[in-house]
């Protein structure tokens, strides 16, 4: 089975930002879901830019998120429904009906759920006569028709047959017969439209809140998960970019080996990419992928960096990721192809966790920046590469990310040995966590330092975003402005003065 491809790279796609990671910087980590608001996620609407405004006053210049896309119902932004299109979810209501509804028709629609004020909103715009806007529509949808289509038609049967993995759709569908595709096209018209329109919008909203972030001096650093989602448009739509069997299922899942986080490792799910037929294709399908992640985003971090030189690949039947083996890939000849076309480009390389020299000497190859975690930094001896007399300043220094414990959660977690230990090495510090740790980090010969907000507002475990390896109650903290403390953009605007970024 052939990957569908609807239109090619056209020229405003080919060219991502120049590279832009050589000066000292600092930044914060916060995913706009966890922004403030009365609906079920944050969205991207006023609280945005407010938290953009944030920043600025702060003197911070890079507001770091994670993968944008539609998610399942565990929430996790790295197990998208596609490695392309923007979360639904995200699009901010009120900017919805102040854009496209007249005030004497917006409380109407207000109450509606927002997939079905998305399809209404449609049906009003598609009975409009042509404009400037239908034109903006048109050249979007041409644009990105070699992902949009596939998400759309997708999105509609995820919907006919209740939410089921693709895997369990009737042959016809699942298999993309041509037939069952052009008759699915004649009969959801309606709402392959909307899907379309639906990510119009998206895009369009997420222009203007980086284009309000780029005007204050504040860069967009977005997060590319290596694998994709096995129940996603991708997956459906390319099955021969995978390993999977004639009916679609993986033969091998992505994952880890025991280690930090879990004694039986991470079982991701994930299936694992054919790289032969990647790399027969001119890794078209990465090129399409990393234009498209420039498109959005200034900065670029790549998730699990490390399996572009070998993958963990666990036996689709395996409950743990226990019995995996590393399996070499062409990550070497994918990114070469990307530099033989773009040149150098500012992606941050997420190689935590088991690295060896290989991925070490890929990752300088391509003058890619590492992550220090200053939270791994204390549990082991001197030379311990996470402790700030061993940064580099080819690196992204991190109190903790999205995976770890807030820096209040984790010192509190650590016994009275470790504690004494922990302030040994940052010189005994007489102010309590989390600002030792945010002061190592923006000192730190690294590059750039950025920190989760949660540790900006001294927040404790109950506060955390995600824990590895589980699936229950992760994805859903969201801060509150009174979560702020009295100083706190002034204090951070100091560090940033005193440091040099």
């Amino acid at each position: 089975m052939s990957c569908a491809v609807v239109a090619d790279i056209s020229p405003t796609m080919a060219s991502p930002v120049q590279p832009s990671l050589a000066g000292r910087e600092a930044g914060i980590l916060l995913h706009p879901t966890s922004l403030p608001g009365e609906a079920l996620y944050g969205e991207l609407g006023e609280e945005a830019l407010r938290f953009i405004d944030f920043l600025s006053r702060s003197n911070q210049h890079i507001w770091q998120v994670l993968p944008l896309g539609p998610v399942h119902e565990d929430r996790s932004p790295y197990q998208s429904l596609s490695a392309f299109a923007g979360s639904a979810d995200l699009i901010g209501r009120e900017w919805l009906l102040q854009q496209w509804w007249p005030e004497s028709e917006r409380n109407t629609v207000a109450t509606l759920s927002k997939r079905e004020l998305l399809l209404r909103t449609w049906e009003r715009f598609s009975q409009q006569g042509d404009d400037a806007q239908h034109q903006e529509f048109r050249l979007f949808c041409r644009e990105h028709g070699h992902w949009l289509e596939d998400y759309a038609l997708f999105q509609v049967l995820k919907q006919r047959f209740a939410q089921r993995a693709w895997v369990e759709w009737p042959p016809p569908y699942r298999d993309r017969h041509e037939s069952a595709m052009e008759q699915l096209r004649l009969a959801a018209t309606r709402e392959l439209g909307s899907y379309r329109f639906e990510q119009f919008v998206f895009f369009g909203q997420w222009r203007r809140v980086k284009e309000y972030a780029n005007a204050r001096g504040i860069r967009i650093l977005g997060d590319m998960p290596i694998f994709v989602s096995h129940d996603s448009a991708d997956v459906w739509a390319c099955r021969d970019a995978f390993e999977l069997d004639e009916c679609g299922h993986a033969t091998v899942v992505a994952g880890v080996p025991p280690d930090y986080f879990s004694a039986t490792g991470q079982r991701w799910g994930n299936p694992l990419y054919d790289w032969d037929w990647m790399e027969a294709d001119g890794f078209d399908w990465w090129h399409r992928r990393i234009v498209h992640k420039f498109r959005l985003f200034d900065l670029l971090r790549i998730d699990h960096f490390r399996g572009f030189e070998a993958c963990w690949e666990v036996p689709a039947h395996e409950e743990t990721a226990v019995n995996g083996r590393w399996v070499k890939v062409p990550g070497d000849e994918m990114f070469a192809s990307l530099a033989t076309r773009f040149g150098e480009l500012p992606i941050i390389a997420e190689d935590l966790g088991i690295i060896t020299e290989e991925v070490r000497a890929l990752r300088k190859k391509y003058s890619f920046p590492g992550m220090l975690i200053l939270q791994f930094a204390f549990d082991s001896g001197p030379d311990n590469p996470y402790l700030p007399h061993n940064h580099t300043e080819d690196s992204v220094v991190y109190t903790g990310t999205h995976d770890n414990d807030t820096t209040v959660g984790w010192y509190e977690s650590l016994s009275a040995e470790q504690r004494h230990r922990v302030l040994g090495c940052l010189g005994k510090p007489k102010e309590s966590m989390p600002w030792p740790l945010i002061e190592a980090a923006y000192a730190s010969v690294a590059r750039q330092a950025i920190i989760p907000l949660q540790d900006a507002l001294g927040l404790g475990s109950e506060h955390r975003l995600n824990v590895p390896g589980t699936t229950e109650g992760n994805w859903r903290w969201r801060f509150n402005w009174e979560d702020f403390p009295p100083g706190l953009e002034e204090r951070l605007a100091g560090l940033v003065k005193q440091h040099n970024r």
